[in-house]
């Protein structure tokens, strides 16, 4: 048995019906040329191949008693593959809009804590001929950094796939379950650890904090006009901080990584600077449409890897910082540059902090009290009073910059699909793929009805600062990325994106805090010529704006972006 450490059990015990705690991806794959076979059979008998690679696919959870301490890790020695590898087909007529759909409603369900907690499902139905790859695996076991080392047990180099050596045969111990004397004795033993491992780190976690109390001469070195001139306790109140129910919705949209590169080196900040100001400015028009842009900035959740190079492990190794958005900042450079100057400022804290941030600690007697807690937090409406930490969250991913294969089959594209939260009702994972920056973006349903139009927003905001490259001088050194080719195909926008009714709520008025504040990505958005941002992806990444919205800047970022999607 492995025990859970406090980080991993605390996904477990947060797990609410209406707050799924797993995380996933949604693969589009290309089929070998003249495939005619099944390949849902195929990926099956591929994964039987597989699963012994990564432990999150043999190991389930053994509770222990009256829930008094953290589960443990168990091998699971019957292992049903029909259970965790599942076939959908699509219905006509199978748009890209249709799977992102059936992906979002797929991710709102929990995953079965009796077996190993991961689940893959082979969708076919594509009108495009394609089949796609969706797969969700529970946070208790594994963060995004270790989500990449275990795509490297189901993913190959090449289509022919790689030779794998069987697992080494094992005597079967015939143990459903252990016994309650053996887990209560495992969950006393791991508990004088974790506090034995606590005395030891008090020293060190004194000087840390009172260290705080110390200027740090190197940050202040740092420094600059732009740099926050406050600190807020808290995040200013927008309809995304509110409790969520289990209903998702999910989007997907790709930027191209060289533009991305390009736009960081220029500007002098750091590639998720960029990637936080995309979303920044993309969230500042869509709260001014409906004139519910604070005048506060807001403030994102962004996790911080705490895992040394080298670590595969298949567990949580990760803390998290906030990030002021500067959306009260209405010149799109100085918000990038406000951006990285709290960015800096939050990672130099934490760097104080690392090494005495503990991933695992006590809990005896805790798993039944915090989830009691966070059961009552999210249905008592206690988040919609409360001030947020944090209005999103973002985080960024570095994945393969090299194709990749499944079963045979390219992947074509990495969207991420991670957690909505209780009084953060949006995410934002990116994940960098052969040139690409796959966002996938999941929400509560009803607190953000048309996530769509963030999407596109956010592709607007990224050309809008591709453009202001060209009006601003740029550190030594940087050259622009070369142009993408055109793409043989881009998806057709209307026909995979169904026209939405515009929310009862939204107002067509243009707001005062909009007003000024949309005008630069509308005239950078006429004056720019289309770019087209890598080859054409199965999955669409623009999306049709609203038949009531008649300000369309998505459409003019879609136009743009057509290529990329």
């Amino acid at each position: 048995m492995k025990h859970l450490s406090g980080l991993d059990a605390t996904f477990l015990h947060l797990e609410t019906p209406e707050m799924p705690m797993h995380v996933g991806s949604l693969n589009v794959l290309d089929l070998p040329k003249g495939y005619k076979g099944d390949f849902y059979e195929d990926a099956k008998q591929f994964m039987a191949s597989r699963i012994h690679l990564a432990d999150v696919f043999t190991r389930k959870l053994a509770l222990m008693p009256f829930d008094m301490s953290n589960p443990v890790w168990v091998e699971d020695e019957d292992i049903d593959l029909d259970y965790h590898v599942r076939h959908i087909t699509l219905p006509k007529p199978g748009t890209n809009r249709q799977l992102q759909q059936y992906v979002a409603r797929l991710h709102s369900t929990l995953i079965d804590r009796s077996r190993p907690m991961w689940e893959f499902f082979i969708i076919d139905g594509l009108k495009s001929g394609q089949v796609a790859l969706y797969t969700k695996v529970h946070h208790a076991g594994i963060d995004g950094q270790a989500g990449v080392e275990v795509g490297k047990a189901i993913f190959d180099l090449e289509a022919t796939g790689r030779v794998v050596k069987p697992p080494r045969s094992r005597p079967r111990a015939h143990n459903y379950q252990l016994g309650m004397a053996e887990l209560a004795t495992a969950a006393l033993r791991n508990t004088a650890q974790q506090y034995v491992k606590l005395f030891k780190m008090a020293p060190a976690i004194a000087r840390a904090i009172s260290g705080l109390a110390k200027p740090d001469e190197k940050a202040a070195e740092k420094a600059t006009a732009t740099a926050p001139k406050k600190f807020n306790l808290f995040a200013p109140r927008t309809s995304l901080n509110v409790s969520i129910t289990n209903q998702r919705t999910f989007a997907g949209r790709t930027i191209s990584l060289a533009e991305t590169k390009y736009i960081a080196k220029h500007f002098g900040v750091s590639l998720n600077d960029v990637v936080m100001a995309t979303v920044a400015g993309a969230l500042r028009h869509y709260l001014a449409d409906n004139n519910e842009l604070p005048a506060k900035p807001l403030v994102a959740g962004v996790p911080v890897s705490l895992r040394e190079a080298g670590d595969d492990t298949a567990n949580n190794q990760a803390s998290m910082i906030l990030v002021s958005l500067a959306t009260d900042i209405t010149d799109p450079i100085q918000r990038l540059k406000a951006i990285n100057a709290s960015s800096n400022s939050s990672k130099s804290t934490m760097n104080r902090f690392k090494a005495v941030i503990l991933d695992d600690f006590p809990t005896f007697a805790a798993p039944w009290l915090v989830s009691g807690i966070a059961s009552m937090v999210g249905r008592s409406g206690l988040v919609n009073l409360l001030p947020p930490a944090a209005n999103v969250a973002i985080s960024n991913v570095a994945g393969a910059p090299f194709p990749m294969y499944f079963a045979g089959a390219l992947v074509t594209c990495y969207y991420p699909v991670s957690i909505a939260s209780h009084g953060t009702a949006l995410n934002v994972t990116v994940q960098s793929y052969n040139g690409r920056m796959d966002y996938g973006l999941i929400a509560c349903r009803r607190a953000v009805p048309d996530i769509t139009e963030i999407g596109d927003y956010m592709l607007a905001e990224h050309k809008l600062l591709m453009d202001l490259t060209q009006k601003h001088p740029s550190a030594a050194g940087v050259t622009a990325p070369k142009p993408a080719p055109v793409a043989a195909h881009a998806p057709d926008v209307e026909e995979d994106a169904p026209v939405a009714k515009k929310p009862a709520a939204r107002k067509k008025a243009p707001v005062s805090a909009a007003g000024k504040k949309s005008a630069p990505v509308k005239a950078a958005a006429k004056k720019a010529p289309a770019k087209k941002a890598g080859k054409a992806t199965p999955i669409k990444t623009t999306t049709a704006k609203p038949v009531a919205r008649k300000a369309a800047p998505a459409k003019r970022a879609g136009a743009s972006r057509a290529a990329a999607a």
